[in-house]
């Protein structure tokens, strides 16, 4: 009887990285490997799992503190590569990687598909891979990313995105969901949730990227027009906050006002007010018990069925499963 081979599962740990953006796949390989060897009757391959280290060195730090010891350097890996997976990237390596990313550009070509985790994007792209395709990335990193490759297409909302044989996920824990659908592509969805199960994860998560992100970087306007009014507009919110209002408290002329505010934010006054609603309203679902109703009043979002149609609008979940994700209230123990 032929042995069978084991798809190679290539892992590469970026230095600086945070330890979860390499652990998170490694875990789920090994776990799914571990479960096709317990089923005695599985025709599967399994996996093998092997870290390649991107540097001189095999000893790679983490921003976590730890040091991973790969098994190899990229540049010994002489067998056929089934799965390589980018863990992160420093932003220190865009002009100081040159040998990895020709290494990388190298071998796409020959591996059955290519992933990155959180801004491993980046070595993807400096590497000419996703030049035209649609992908996701940190939600944080998004504009950064957008504006230093405009050939390319970032969606942040979703945490992982498929563009033929090139995967992308989003920030760290990202690549714990990407590499259970990658698992669920090759063997089925009940062995990816049977590994779920095993490491108690969610086989998919509800919402996407939005839920986590911030939807205003207010630190970022504190000298525009944004910046000025946002500590007015929130103790103003339960009212009817107009862009002429807006106007005439920034003393401006309203076809003033909405010129400058668009060059400053890149969105209109109507579309900033909408944000900053939401953003307090999930503070409050957060940390406050008040009803949906009262949230809905005091952050100015209408009733119930217009604050749900707001929220899912700029965050793709319900404030309802944002709560029951976010609260910060920990279990009591009795």
């Amino acid at each position: 009887m032929r042995k069978k081979t084991k798809k190679l599962i290539v892992v590469v740990p970026m230095p600086g990285t945070f330890l979860l953006d390499i652990a998170g796949p490694l875990d789920i390989f090994t776990a799914v490997d571990g479960l096709l060897g317990e089923r005695a009757a599985s025709s599967a391959e399994g996996y093998e799992v092997l870290t390649a280290s991107p540097l001189s060195t095999k000893k790679i730090p983490t921003k976590s503190h730890m040091e991973i010891s790969c098994e190899v350097k990229v540049h010994e890996i002489s067998r056929p590569i089934d799965t390589l997976i980018i863990a992160g990237f420093p932003m220190a390596m865009l002009h100081t990687s040159e040998g990895f990313i020709r290494w990388l550009r190298d071998t796409y070509p020959k591996v059955r598909r290519i992933c990155s985790v959180c801004v491993g994007t980046y070595a993807l792209a400096e590497a000419g891979i996703l030049k035209g395709k649609h992908v996701t990335t940190h939600w944080q990193f998004s504009q950064d990313f957008q504006h230093r490759y405009p050939g390319i297409k970032v969606d942040t909302n979703p945490f992982y995105t498929r563009d033929g044989n090139v995967y992308t996920s989003g920030g760290v824990a990202s690549g714990i969901d990407l590499s259970l659908a990658l698992v669920e592509e090759d063997y089925g969805r009940d062995l990816a949730l049977a590994a779920a199960r095993k490491l108690v994860l969610y086989l998919k998560r509800t919402g996407y990227q939005s839920q986590f992100s911030s939807l205003l970087q207010v630190h970022a306007m504190e000298h525009s027009i944004a910046g000025k009014l946002y500590p007015w507009m929130i103790r103003h919110l339960q009212e009817d906050l107009h862009v002429a209002r807006l106007a005439e408290h920034s003393h401006m002329s309203l076809r003033n006002f909405n010129r400058v505010f668009i060059r400053e934010t890149g969105m209109t006054p109507a579309k900033f007010v909408e944000k900053v609603r939401v953003e307090v309203a999930r503070k409050y679902l957060e940390d406050s018990d008040l009803s949906m109703e009262q949230i809905a009043v005091k952050c100015g979002l209408g009733g119930l069925v217009s604050m749900r149609r707001t929220f899912m609008r700029h965050m793709m979940v319900s404030p309802s499963d944002y709560r029951r994700s976010f609260r910060t209230a920990l279990p009591t123990v009795h």
